[in-house]
């Protein structure tokens, strides 16, 4: 059974939380913080507890010595002393003397921010490769280990499996805990009619949850770049759109096995490239070779809108067009539109889905926003998750 931090008793305790504070950072400032503040929840409780909060996360991938001078967590922990109206202790290492000198010095409710965990790639990626001796250093610093990075998951690292490997007190945060419930419920008893919106780039990217989500629910609503690849198996021509040569035999797989429940778009919006300022419309049977897919047309938004209008669980991974460009975001906005209010449960995958909705300003009508993209798919997919399933003890 996995324990919630609630389980534990926190007061004097070092207490070691696994945050997600991968933000994207721009000319020294960070972009976006909603990952951040979604940590609060958990972080705040530790400290009414009277825990000493000790802090690990990693930010975007240290290739090179050069990375570590933009990528130091030094500009989270500044922001993190604002969110939480107290400073935080920002040592600047993953290990060393100066780390553990500033954790020995803490008082109850005191925070600190270990440097981004990635920087340990450069010693053979002890961390991605979770070195046991990593881990297991990790751990000695702590006496609870809480893991509430659900964007890392999916991932078997050194400051998650790693660390929950050598401490016997282990749990999720408050933050896992609400990802967990809400997948849980609509992948064990949904609310029924149950659609499924899959878009984005690829079909090789969906191809676990279509196989695992299928036979669960009453339609597949299927748009974004990997629509093209399922046109392509209709028979249509597909222009520049984006497609999945070695994947067509499986779009017609699904689509004969399938027909009923798998709809797909029936007119586009075209450019010739996606930073075209305007698109042009044609049917999915008359795409232009020199022209590529980048929004769903009227009608298909039309489609989609009225299959959803009779569901009451929806879970949406991927977007249904290239909404980073105002031009190209009609699609997946008026779906969103359509479906929010109404009272149906909305469960939208992490990574560009969950920008999506949020950018869109969609983010308090909606049931539950993953916070994590590749571990909201595998649990889609029906996988264990190596960073949750190390905390069933």
């Amino acid at each position: 059974m996995i324990k919630t931090i609630k389980d534990f008793e926190l007061k004097g305790k070092k207490v070691l939380i696994r945050c997600d504070f991968n933000v994207p950072i721009k000319d020294g400032e960070i972009k976006d913080d909603n990952r951040l503040k979604e940590s609060l929840k958990t972080i705040n409780y530790a400290l009414d507890q009277g825990a000493k909060v000790i802090i690990f996360s990693h930010l975007g991938r240290v290739k090179t010595p050069e990375d570590k001078e933009k990528l130091s967590l030094g500009i989270v922990a500044e922001k993190l002393s604002f969110y939480l109206n107290k400073q935080v202790a920002f040592p600047g290492e993953t290990r060393g003397i100066k780390l553990e000198d500033s954790i020995s010095n803490m008082k109850d409710r005191d925070v600190l921010l270990v440097e981004n965990t990635r920087f340990e790639d450069l010693n053979e990626k002890a961390e991605s490769k979770n070195d046991q001796t990593l881990g297991k250093y990790w751990a000695s610093l702590g006496e609870i280990f809480i893991n509430d990075a659900f964007g890392t998951a999916h991932r078997a690292h050194a400051s998650n499996v790693g660390i929950a490997n050598n401490l016997s007190d282990v749990g999720v945060g408050f933050l896992i805990e609400k990802e967990l419930i809400n997948f849980k419920k609509v992948l064990e008893s949904p609310e029924k009619p149950f659609s499924l919106i899959l878009g984005g780039a690829k079909v090789s990217d969906k191809i676990g949850v279509i196989e695992n989500l299928v036979h669960k629910v009453d339609n597949i609503i299927i748009g974004g770049g990997m629509a093209y690849t399922f046109l392509k198996a209709k028979g249509y021509e597909v222009g520049n759109s984006l497609l999945e040569e070695e994947y067509i035999d499986f779009c017609k797989e699904m689509l004969v096995k399938y027909s009923d429940k798998i709809i797909l778009p029936v007119d586009n919006i075209l450019a010739k490239s996606i930073d075209d300022e305007l698109g042009y419309y044609a049917s999915s049977d008359s795409i232009n070779e020199d022209m590529m897919g980048v929004d769903i047309g009227d009608e298909t938004i039309a489609n989609f809108l009225e299959v959803l209008s009779e569901s009451k669980t929806v879970v949406w991974n991927g977007p249904l067009g290239v909404f980073e460009h105002d031009s190209f975001s009609k699609g997946t906005k008026e779906v969103f539109k359509g479906i929010v209010d109404t009272g149906k449960t909305i469960i939208v995958g992490g990574g560009d889905t969950a920008s999506a909705a949020i950018n869109l300003g969609f983010k308090d009508k909606i049931t539950h926003i993953s916070t994590g993209g590749g571990a909201s798919l595998e649990l889609l997919e029906g996988k264990d998750l190596p960073g949750i399933k190390v905390l069933n003890k």
